[in-house]
């Protein structure tokens, strides 16, 4: 398997988010200087708890972050949406539903 490089992976998705150093740092509760290191420093150590708070605020996987999967990015922000989607009230999935439904033209039962 190939070497991920974890800094560069967290640094593309904040950028491709619109998101600075500072408002990852805000949303996940670490510090500006921490979020730097992560990006920056060879190998990075992050904590279990930073890490899935990472990739949860930049909407993929822990594993996709540390190059565990050999999956696209688009299947690791699908794969953060299912289990986010899991997580909600029943009636808001069936919202949700309802809305992919009449996206996809099948409105009908």
């Amino acid at each position: 398997m190939a070497t991920v490089n974890f800094g560069s992976r967290i640094k593309e998705l904040r950028t491709q988010k619109g998101m600075t150093l500072d408002q990852l740092a805000a949303a996940t509760g670490s510090s500006k200087s921490y979020i730097w290191e992560l990006e920056n420093k060879n190998p990075p150590r992050p904590s279990a708890e930073k890490l899935a708070e990472i990739a949860s605020v930049l909407g993929v996987t822990t594993d996709y972050l540390i190059g565990r999967e050999a999956v696209t990015l688009e299947d690791a922000k699908d794969k953060a949406f299912f289990r986010e989607y899991s997580n909600m009230p029943e009636e808001t999935r069936d919202q949700l539903r309802q809305f992919a439904k009449i996206l996809s033209g099948k409105t009908s039962e």
